[in-house]
Formats: C-alpha cells, structure tokens, sequence
C-alpha cells in the first residue's frame, strides 16, 4: 500500500468528470426504475412462492406453459440459481397444500423422466405485504433523515449535511436501477425484498461511515490550514484519508465476495447490492460528498 502514504491526487480536478460519470449512472437508474418498475418479491406483493428442485436440468419456458393451464393464470417462473432449481410465484386464491399437488401432478404428467420436490414455500397475505412495502420505504427515509441532522449536530454545517444525503441518495439510486436492469439476467434472485431493504440500509451506513472520516479531517484542515485556498484543503484532506478509505473498502470486498461465492442461494442477491454499495459508497464519498460541499461554499 505504499502507492497511499503519501499521495497528492488531484481529486477536484477529478470531480468534473465525475459529475459526468454519476448523472450518466443516475439517469440510467432513473430510466429502469421508471421504466421498468421496482422487481418486488412475496414479502412485498403477497401470494405464494414455492421453489422446485428437478432431477434433471429444464426450461423456463416449458415450466411457465405448462402450470398456465390447471392454475388458470401465468405464473412467475424463474431459475433458483442451479438449472435444476424453479422459483414459481403464483398469485391464486387457493390453498397452498391445493396448489403444490397441481404442481407436483403437472409435472409428473408433463415430465415423467424428470422428478420434481418442493423444496421451499412461502405465503405472504396481501395486507401484510403492503405493511411491509410501506414499512420499508419509511425506514429508508427515516434513516436519510436522521442522518442529515446528525451531520448537522455534529459539523455545525449544513453544507456537509447536503452533501452526505447527496451521496447516499446516489448510492441508493444507482444501485437500485442496476439491480432492476439486471433482474431478469443474472442467475439468481434479485427481487426486493427483506433482505435487500437490510442491504440497502447496510449501504447507507457504510457509506457515511466514510464520508464522516472525510469530512472530520476537512474540519480539521480547515482550522490547521486557515489561509489555504479552500479547494487545495478539500482535496489534502482526501488524500490524507485515502489510504483508510482504501483498506477498508478492500477488506470489506473480500469478507463480502466470499459471502457471495459460498453464502447459497438466500444470500447472493443481499451480497451482490453490498458489493455494488461498497464500490459506489468509496467512489462517493471521494467524489460526491466532498463535491456538493465545494460547490455550494462556491455558491457562499
């Protein structure tokens, strides 16, 4: 790590370009989300979720047609990480016990050579899962909330609270649209539910865990180094807090890639939106954060 004891980045210099880079990332992110619609999984929705082990390899496709029928409705079919493991979402006004014989009959009709077993169910009322959703969305704002005021307490700035909601914000954003752009295309499950809200949550701590060191040594600069030019000050104090910045990031990304690789099924969506965060809340808290804080003591 000898590349950070003493660097001397030209991190302002760099912001423009950043600028560039995040409202591409968070127009892209706003399109998906927009455009596509937020991937909510049972917790959120409600209904049944059942996932289906096969002996053998099948088709998603061949599934979905098949269950069509005898359920009277197209059922949500999606591949459970291995090809040989189904998550099928059905929203029907029936029994769960009713509907695993339709399906465990279906495919023994449908597929005699390829034995199938449920392996997982889940059932969600529609009421509880609109308390969730809501429950949700307020925590996330609540969280964004309280933290703008703890920065606030804490550096007697409002600048600094602008900015450290503004890199959360981005963040969330971004790494929200690239979990709903990549929903239908990664190998594993990548609806919301409790578990990503857990995720997103996790983010938004690490990230103005960073951002604080930051912006505690721009406090500290700035009484140490009064007569400096404002910008030269921004961008020692993130030099000086590089070098923690980067080890912890790194350090974080191998505790979580490993539990991306062996943490199973249940765990990979929660570890892929940490992944992303970590990665996004490093890069803003170098670029977003300190940038917003140098552009509105422009505005002073």
């Amino acid at each position: 790590m000898r590349l950070f004891e003493n660097p001397s980045f030209d991190f302002i210099r760099g912001q423009k370009i950043a600028y560039v880079v995040s409202g591409l990332l968070l127009a892209i992110s706003l399109v998906t989300i927009i455009g596509k619609g937020l991937q909510y999984g049972i917790d959120f929705t409600g209904g049944l979720q059942f996932v289906v082990e096969f002996e053998q390899p099948v088709q998603v496709t061949e599934i979905r047609t098949a269950l069509t029928e005898p359920l009277g409705i197209t059922p949500d079919v999606k591949r459970y990480g291995s090809p040989s493991d189904i998550m099928i979402r059905a929203d029907v006004d029936r029994s769960t016990n009713e509907v695993q014989d339709i399906f465990l009959s279906t495919f023994e009709s449908e597929f005699p050579d390829n034995k199938a077993k449920i392996i997982k169910t889940d059932v969600v009322g529609p009421r509880f899962a609109e308390d969730l959703k809501r429950g949700a969305f307020k925590a996330i704002i609540f969280a964004l909330i309280v933290i703008f005021l703890y920065i606030l307490i804490r550096f007697k700035n409002w600048r600094f609270s602008t900015g450290a909601v503004a890199a959360l914000f981005h963040d969330v954003i971004i790494t929200l649209g690239l979990f709903t752009l990549l929903n239908e295309v990664m190998p594993f499950n990548m609806q919301i539910d409790q578990a990503i809200i857990a995720a997103f949550l996790t983010i938004v701590g690490y990230s103005i865990n960073d951002t604080v060191v930051v912006f505690d040594r721009i406090r500290e600069n700035s009484i140490n180094f009064k007569t400096m030019e404002f910008n030269k000050m921004i961008n020692r104090s993130l030099n000086d807090t590089l070098s923690r910045t980067v080890i912890t990031s790194v350090t974080t990304l191998f505790v979580v890639t490993v539990l991306f690789i062996f943490g199973g099924e249940v765990l990979r969506g929660f570890s892929f939106v940490l992944l992303v965060g970590i990665f996004l809340g490093t890069y803003s808290s170098l670029y977003v954060a300190s940038a917003v804080v140098v552009e509105l003591e422009k505005t002073r």
